[in-house]
């Protein structure tokens, strides 16, 4: 096969070269971290981890993680979609300075947070008329809590809208444990934990018809958080009976039809973590263990230096001696850092994406916007629309 680098372009991947990027993972056996971010910090970090280790690498927001990066001081109820959209503008600037393949994605959307998700995709509806890709690469809905029929029926609508920009869909299906950005499902029935291949068939179903670009994250015992070996129960060997009954039902050759996502990673064993990504999983959120590491590496610096954080002028060398060398934002922010990259590399290494991509030697530059010529992407947007409603209703009427 091909080499990655061969295939797919440094910096943000929108569209086919997304979907490529993807299926390079399943068909090799490799999954892509997928980081959550907050900050311009924590983003650089994940980027410079992915440079070091060759690797592409998914930088996602959450809902909350959006309104914190819009600032806690504004009390807007569009302050996620603010946050969200100045993440991906930022990390639009810089990802191809750094010579990967970077995926902006947006995290977990529960029904209650739609308007979040309606915001994000106005921004890359706008972006897409204007420069023929969207903002985003891709995006979640986590409609895990409602109805089966119900949660499908949701995803079916918004892939519609999503196809015609050619952005990815995430959609989960089956509880993922734990409590995460305010979604509380500590208490939910363990039976709810564990997705059916009879339920992965019936949204492979539903948005096969609209088009290819969506993977599914189906419960294997996930939990949120992380938790003392032997307290959760991962089936991750579940993910291969998806597989061979989505197999059976599609008569084809391929043993992994299905592009699937683990959620809940964090305080997996490596041997969990190697038999989802064998069973065809091609992207695991981290967030969790980047966390901690991230603030690790502030409290390590804190405790060495203790002695010299304590005032502007003073310290072990001196009475009038300045600290501003210590205390400056730059200097323990870099240590954070430092010690998140780290743990994404490690994320990258159990995944087995580490040197999969050859850093690019050409130049680097911005991803903000450049018109592309051609047919207005607008026209392409509304027929592509129109394309999508007409084959859900031949489907209907097929199935009658």
């Amino acid at each position: 096969m091909a080499s990655l680098c061969d295939i797919v372009p440094p910096g943000v991947v929108t569209g086919d070269d997304l979907l490529t990027l993807l299926e390079h993972a399943r068909a090799n056996g490799y999954a892509i971290p997928a980081v959550n971010c907050t900050s311009s910090s924590s983003a650089n970090s994940v980027l410079e981890a992915a440079r070091k280790a060759n690797s592409p690498i998914i930088i996602q927001v959450s809902n909350g993680g959006g309104a914190f990066l819009c600032g806690k001081g504004l009390k807007l109820s569009e302050s996620a979609t603010i946050g969200s959209v100045a993440l991906a503008m930022h990390v639009r600037s810089v990802a191809k300075y750094y010579g990967i393949p970077v995926v902006l994605h947006s995290d977990h959307c529960a029904k209650k947070l739609l308007p979040w998700f309606d915001g994000m995709l106005k921004a890359d509806e706008e972006f897409y008329a204007k420069y023929g890709e969207p903002l985003f690469s891709s995006h979640m809905l986590d409609l895990s809590e409602e109805p089966d029929d119900e949660n499908i029926a949701i995803c079916v609508e918004y892939f519609k809208r999503m196809a015609p920009m050619k952005i990815w869909l995430e959609m989960e299906i089956g509880i993922t444990g734990g409590e995460e950005d305010g979604v509380n499902n500590e208490n939910v029935d363990p039976e709810k934990l564990y997705t059916s291949p009879e339920q992965v068939w019936s949204v492979y179903q539903a948005l096969s018809g609209i088009g290819d670009m969506f993977s599914i994250a189906a419960a294997f015992g996930n939990v949120h958080g992380v938790y003392k070996p032997g307290n959760v129960c991962l089936s991750p060997e579940r993910l291969g009976k998806h597989q061979a009954y989505a197999k059976e039902k599609l008569g084809c050759a391929n043993d992994k039809p299905i592009y699937l996502v683990m959620h809940g990673g964090s305080g997996s064993t490596d041997d969990e973590i190697k038999t989802a990504v064998t069973n065809g999983v091609v992207k695991m959120n981290i967030d969790t263990d980047t966390q901690w590491a991230y603030w690790d590496g502030l409290r390590a610096f804190e405790k060495e230096k203790h002695d010299f954080l304590q005032a502007q002028i003073g310290n072990p060398t001196g009475a009038d001696k300045p600290n501003k060398k210590f205390y400056d934002p730059r200097v323990w922010l870099r240590k954070a850092e430092e010690a998140m990259a780290a743990r994404v590399m490690v994320s990258c290494e159990k995944l087995g994406s580490t040197g999969t991509y050859k850093v690019s030697e050409e130049p680097g530059a911005a991803q903000i916007g450049e018109p592309k010529k051609g047919v207005n992407p607008a026209v392409l947007v509304a027929a592509g629309a129109i394309i999508g409603s007409a084959a859900t209703l031949l489907m209907k009427v097929v199935s009658k």
